[in-house]
Protein backbone atom coordinates (compact mmCIF):
# COMPACT_ATOMS: atom_id res chain seq x y z
CA UNK A 1 0.00 0.00 0.00
CA UNK A 2 2.96 2.21 0.65
CA UNK A 3 4.30 1.70 -2.48
CA UNK A 4 1.34 2.25 -4.37
CA UNK A 5 0.69 5.34 -2.09
CA UNK A 6 4.39 6.83 -3.43
CA UNK A 7 3.07 6.12 -7.24
CA UNK A 8 0.30 7.86 -7.07
CA UNK A 9 2.13 10.85 -5.18
CA UNK A 10 4.67 11.21 -8.27
CA UNK A 11 2.07 10.61 -10.58
CA UNK A 12 0.43 13.68 -9.17
CA UNK A 13 3.29 15.49 -9.28
CA UNK A 14 4.32 14.20 -13.00
CA UNK A 15 0.73 15.79 -13.73
CA UNK A 16 1.42 19.07 -11.75
CA UNK A 17 4.78 20.01 -13.75
CA UNK A 18 3.34 18.65 -17.31
CA UNK A 19 0.38 21.24 -16.30
CA UNK A 20 2.27 24.25 -15.05
CA UNK A 21 5.29 23.49 -18.25
CA UNK A 22 2.04 24.01 -20.78
CA UNK A 23 1.07 26.93 -18.94
CA UNK A 24 4.02 28.17 -19.24
CA UNK A 25 4.73 27.91 -22.72
CA UNK A 26 1.43 28.67 -23.94
CA UNK A 27 1.32 32.24 -21.78
CA UNK A 28 1.86 35.09 -24.35
CA UNK A 29 5.23 36.94 -23.07
CA UNK A 30 5.30 40.47 -22.46
CA UNK A 31 5.59 42.66 -25.74
CA UNK A 32 9.35 44.42 -24.78
CA UNK A 33 9.48 48.01 -24.00
CA UNK A 34 11.62 48.69 -26.48
CA UNK A 35 9.39 47.34 -29.12
CA UNK A 36 9.74 48.94 -32.77
CA UNK A 37 13.19 49.94 -31.69
CA UNK A 38 16.38 48.81 -33.74
CA UNK A 39 19.99 49.76 -33.94
CA UNK A 40 21.05 51.33 -36.88
CA UNK A 41 24.69 52.17 -38.15
CA UNK A 42 25.16 53.64 -41.35
CA UNK A 43 29.00 53.15 -43.17
CA UNK A 44 29.78 55.46 -46.33
CA UNK A 45 32.27 55.88 -49.35
CA UNK A 46 33.49 58.79 -50.45
CA UNK A 47 31.09 59.22 -53.67
CA UNK A 48 27.68 60.63 -53.96
CA UNK A 49 24.21 59.05 -55.03
CA UNK A 50 25.04 55.68 -53.30
CA UNK A 51 22.86 52.88 -53.58
CA UNK A 52 21.98 52.01 -50.46
CA UNK A 53 22.60 48.03 -49.16
CA UNK A 54 20.68 46.74 -45.73
CA UNK A 55 22.48 44.59 -43.56
CA UNK A 56 20.20 41.91 -41.57
CA UNK A 57 21.15 39.43 -38.90
CA UNK A 58 19.39 36.32 -38.00
CA UNK A 59 19.30 34.36 -35.05
CA UNK A 60 21.93 35.55 -33.26
CA UNK A 61 20.23 38.43 -32.78
CA UNK A 62 22.75 41.60 -31.73
CA UNK A 63 23.78 43.76 -35.10
CA UNK A 64 26.19 41.84 -36.72
CA UNK A 65 26.50 43.83 -39.85
CA UNK A 66 28.61 46.26 -37.61
CA UNK A 67 30.84 43.73 -36.05
CA UNK A 68 34.21 43.49 -36.84
CA UNK A 69 34.02 39.93 -38.15
CA UNK A 70 32.21 41.75 -40.82
CA UNK A 71 34.08 44.59 -41.07
CA UNK A 72 35.92 43.15 -44.14
CA UNK A 73 32.81 42.33 -46.41
CA UNK A 74 31.81 45.93 -45.22
CA UNK A 75 34.48 47.35 -46.82
CA UNK A 76 34.40 45.84 -50.06
CA UNK A 77 30.50 46.61 -50.62
CA UNK A 78 31.83 50.30 -49.92
CA UNK A 79 35.20 50.19 -52.08
CA UNK A 80 32.75 48.82 -54.67
CA UNK A 81 30.73 52.46 -54.80
CA UNK A 82 27.43 51.41 -52.09
CA UNK A 83 26.31 52.53 -48.77
CA UNK A 84 25.77 49.99 -45.82
CA UNK A 85 23.70 49.97 -43.26
CA UNK A 86 23.71 47.35 -40.29
CA UNK A 87 21.30 47.10 -38.65
CA UNK A 88 20.43 45.07 -35.30
CA UNK A 89 16.49 44.26 -34.56
CA UNK A 90 16.82 42.20 -31.60
CA UNK A 91 19.47 41.47 -28.90
CA UNK A 92 21.13 45.29 -29.42
CA UNK A 93 21.48 48.01 -27.44
CA UNK A 94 18.08 49.54 -27.01
CA UNK A 95 16.00 47.05 -29.22
CA UNK A 96 14.16 43.75 -27.72
CA UNK A 97 15.83 41.03 -26.03
CA UNK A 98 14.08 38.31 -27.97
CA UNK A 99 13.17 38.29 -31.58
CA UNK A 100 9.73 38.73 -30.75
CA UNK A 101 6.73 40.53 -32.99
CA UNK A 102 9.94 42.64 -34.32
CA UNK A 103 8.09 45.46 -35.98
CA UNK A 104 8.83 45.52 -39.91
CA UNK A 105 7.40 49.30 -40.08
CA UNK A 106 10.29 50.21 -37.49
CA UNK A 107 12.99 48.49 -39.31
CA UNK A 108 11.81 50.21 -42.48
CA UNK A 109 11.16 53.49 -40.77
CA UNK A 110 14.90 53.24 -39.74
CA UNK A 111 16.28 52.18 -42.91
CA UNK A 112 14.02 55.85 -44.54
CA UNK A 113 16.35 57.57 -41.56
CA UNK A 114 19.26 56.42 -43.91
CA UNK A 115 18.12 57.54 -47.08
CA UNK A 116 17.99 61.21 -45.47
CA UNK A 117 21.68 61.39 -45.67
CA UNK A 118 23.31 63.83 -48.34
CA UNK A 119 25.40 60.69 -49.71
CA UNK A 120 22.97 58.16 -50.23
CA UNK A 121 20.43 57.83 -52.94
CA UNK A 122 17.13 57.18 -51.41
CA UNK A 123 15.52 55.86 -54.18
CA UNK A 124 18.01 52.93 -54.33
CA UNK A 125 17.70 50.24 -51.32
CA UNK A 126 18.78 46.74 -51.59
CA UNK A 127 18.33 44.08 -48.55
CA UNK A 128 20.79 41.49 -47.20
CA UNK A 129 19.07 39.00 -44.85
CA UNK A 130 20.54 35.79 -43.42
CA UNK A 131 19.04 32.90 -41.84
CA UNK A 132 16.27 34.35 -39.79
CA UNK A 133 16.95 37.34 -41.35
CA UNK A 134 15.61 36.40 -44.73
CA UNK A 135 11.84 36.33 -43.22
CA UNK A 136 12.19 39.96 -42.25
CA UNK A 137 13.91 40.91 -45.33
CA UNK A 138 11.39 39.18 -47.52
CA UNK A 139 8.49 39.96 -45.39
CA UNK A 140 9.43 43.83 -45.94
CA UNK A 141 10.64 43.79 -49.52
CA UNK A 142 7.02 42.47 -49.95
CA UNK A 143 5.27 45.26 -47.77
CA UNK A 144 7.25 48.05 -49.46
CA UNK A 145 7.86 48.84 -53.19
CA UNK A 146 10.53 50.95 -52.40
CA UNK A 147 12.98 47.83 -51.71
CA UNK A 148 14.44 47.15 -55.30
CA UNK A 149 16.57 44.14 -54.15
CA UNK A 150 16.75 41.45 -52.19
CA UNK A 151 19.57 39.27 -51.58
CA UNK A 152 18.49 36.06 -49.04
CA UNK A 153 21.25 33.81 -46.98
CA UNK A 154 19.78 30.07 -46.43
CA UNK A 155 16.21 31.20 -46.53
CA UNK A 156 12.84 30.18 -45.42
CA UNK A 157 9.46 30.77 -47.76
CA UNK A 158 7.09 31.60 -44.86
CA UNK A 159 6.84 33.10 -41.45
CA UNK A 160 8.14 31.37 -38.75
CA UNK A 161 7.36 32.00 -34.93
CA UNK A 162 9.39 34.14 -32.28
CA UNK A 163 12.53 32.80 -30.45
CA UNK A 164 11.05 32.35 -27.22
CA UNK A 165 10.25 29.74 -25.37
CA UNK A 166 7.09 28.79 -25.91
CA UNK A 167 7.21 30.31 -29.29
CA UNK A 168 3.58 31.22 -29.20
CA UNK A 169 3.97 34.76 -30.91
CA UNK A 170 4.85 35.41 -34.47
CA UNK A 171 8.74 37.04 -34.93
CA UNK A 172 7.00 40.00 -36.68
CA UNK A 173 4.08 42.34 -36.93
CA UNK A 174 3.32 44.76 -39.87
CA UNK A 175 0.68 47.58 -38.73
CA UNK A 176 0.86 46.60 -35.58
CA UNK A 177 -0.69 43.14 -36.12
CA UNK A 178 1.44 39.79 -36.05
CA UNK A 179 2.09 38.13 -39.03
CA UNK A 180 0.60 34.78 -39.57
CA UNK A 181 3.83 32.34 -39.07
CA UNK A 182 3.96 27.92 -38.58
CA UNK A 183 3.31 27.34 -35.45
CA UNK A 184 5.58 24.60 -33.03
CA UNK A 185 3.74 21.36 -33.47
CA UNK A 186 3.86 18.91 -30.39
CA UNK A 187 4.99 16.12 -32.90
CA UNK A 188 8.33 19.05 -33.42
CA UNK A 189 9.20 19.09 -29.36
CA UNK A 190 11.24 16.10 -29.18
CA UNK A 191 13.31 17.26 -31.95
CA UNK A 192 13.97 20.39 -30.77
CA UNK A 193 14.35 19.13 -27.09
CA UNK A 194 17.48 16.85 -29.00
CA UNK A 195 18.46 20.11 -30.60
CA UNK A 196 17.50 18.80 -34.18
CA UNK A 197 16.26 21.89 -35.62
CA UNK A 198 16.23 20.84 -39.20
CA UNK A 199 13.95 17.95 -38.13
CA UNK A 200 12.07 19.80 -35.88
CA UNK A 201 11.31 22.72 -39.15
CA UNK A 202 10.53 19.70 -41.45
CA UNK A 203 7.99 18.28 -38.98
CA UNK A 204 6.57 21.65 -38.61
CA UNK A 205 6.28 22.24 -42.12
CA UNK A 206 3.92 19.52 -42.61
CA UNK A 207 1.59 21.58 -41.51
CA UNK A 208 0.20 22.70 -45.07
CA UNK A 209 -3.07 24.72 -43.49
CA UNK A 210 -0.54 27.19 -41.29
CA UNK A 211 1.83 27.22 -44.51
CA UNK A 212 -0.22 28.42 -46.62
CA UNK A 213 -1.29 31.29 -44.04
CA UNK A 214 2.22 31.86 -43.57
CA UNK A 215 4.04 31.91 -46.64
CA UNK A 216 5.82 35.27 -47.97
CA UNK A 217 3.96 36.75 -50.92
CA UNK A 218 7.03 37.36 -52.71
CA UNK A 219 5.55 37.91 -56.07
CA UNK A 220 4.88 41.57 -54.67
CA UNK A 221 8.51 42.48 -54.35
CA UNK A 222 9.93 45.13 -56.38
CA UNK A 223 13.17 43.59 -58.14
CA UNK A 224 15.75 41.27 -58.35
CA UNK A 225 16.09 38.40 -56.00
CA UNK A 226 18.98 36.31 -55.01
CA UNK A 227 18.56 32.88 -53.23
CA UNK A 228 21.62 31.56 -51.72
CA UNK A 229 20.63 27.86 -49.83
CA UNK A 230 22.45 25.05 -48.45
CA UNK A 231 21.62 21.38 -49.42
CA UNK A 232 23.32 19.91 -46.32
CA UNK A 233 21.78 22.70 -44.38
CA UNK A 234 21.76 21.84 -40.64
CA UNK A 235 19.22 23.61 -39.25
CA UNK A 236 16.48 24.38 -41.70
CA UNK A 237 15.42 23.33 -45.67
CA UNK A 238 16.74 26.65 -47.35
CA UNK A 239 17.34 24.36 -50.16
CA UNK A 240 14.04 22.75 -50.12
CA UNK A 241 12.39 26.20 -49.50
CA UNK A 242 14.11 28.64 -51.91
CA UNK A 243 12.75 25.96 -54.08
CA UNK A 244 9.06 26.84 -53.00
CA UNK A 245 10.22 30.25 -53.80
CA UNK A 246 11.14 29.81 -57.28
CA UNK A 247 8.05 28.20 -57.73
CA UNK A 248 5.95 30.77 -56.32
CA UNK A 249 7.89 33.31 -58.49
CA UNK A 250 7.05 31.23 -61.46
CA UNK A 251 3.62 30.46 -60.69
CA UNK A 252 2.69 34.02 -60.13
CA UNK A 253 4.88 35.46 -62.93
CA UNK A 254 7.20 37.26 -61.11
CA UNK A 255 8.43 40.50 -63.62
CA UNK A 256 11.95 40.41 -62.28
CA UNK A 257 15.59 38.56 -62.20
CA UNK A 258 15.58 35.96 -60.33
CA UNK A 259 18.22 33.06 -58.93
CA UNK A 260 18.38 30.28 -56.73
CA UNK A 261 22.13 29.25 -56.23
CA UNK A 262 22.38 25.79 -53.90
CA UNK A 263 25.96 25.38 -52.94
CA UNK A 264 27.13 21.55 -51.54
CA UNK A 265 27.49 22.83 -47.90
CA UNK A 266 25.71 23.79 -44.62
CA UNK A 267 24.28 26.71 -43.08
CA UNK A 268 26.97 28.96 -42.70
CA UNK A 269 28.87 27.60 -45.71
CA UNK A 270 26.83 30.38 -48.04
CA UNK A 271 29.43 32.79 -46.14
CA UNK A 272 32.38 31.79 -47.74
CA UNK A 273 30.09 32.76 -51.41
CA UNK A 274 30.02 36.69 -51.49
CA UNK A 275 31.88 36.36 -54.80
CA UNK A 276 28.11 35.19 -56.21
CA UNK A 277 26.71 37.87 -54.29
CA UNK A 278 29.19 40.56 -55.75
CA UNK A 279 28.59 39.35 -59.03
CA UNK A 280 24.51 39.34 -58.76
CA UNK A 281 24.69 42.56 -57.72
CA UNK A 282 26.92 44.40 -60.19
CA UNK A 283 24.33 43.19 -62.81
CA UNK A 284 20.72 43.44 -60.81
CA UNK A 285 21.69 46.33 -57.92
CA UNK A 286 24.78 48.10 -60.10
CA UNK A 287 26.83 51.32 -58.87
CA UNK A 288 25.93 54.25 -61.48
Amino acid sequence: MKKLGVLKITGIAVLILVVLFFLIIMRTPSLSDNAGKVEAKLYLGEGDNQPLLVGLGGSEGGNAWASNHWKKTRDEFIAKGYAFLAIGYFGAKGTPEACDRISIDGVHAAILEATKNSKVDGNRIALIGGSKGTELALLMASYYNDIDCVVALVPGHCAFPALTFGATTSAWTYKGEEVPFVPVSWAAVPSLLKHELRSAFSIMLEDKEAVEKALIKVENINGPILLLSAKKDEMWPSAEMSDEIVLRLKQKNFGHPYEHIAIDGGHTDVLDHFDTIFKFLEVNFPVN
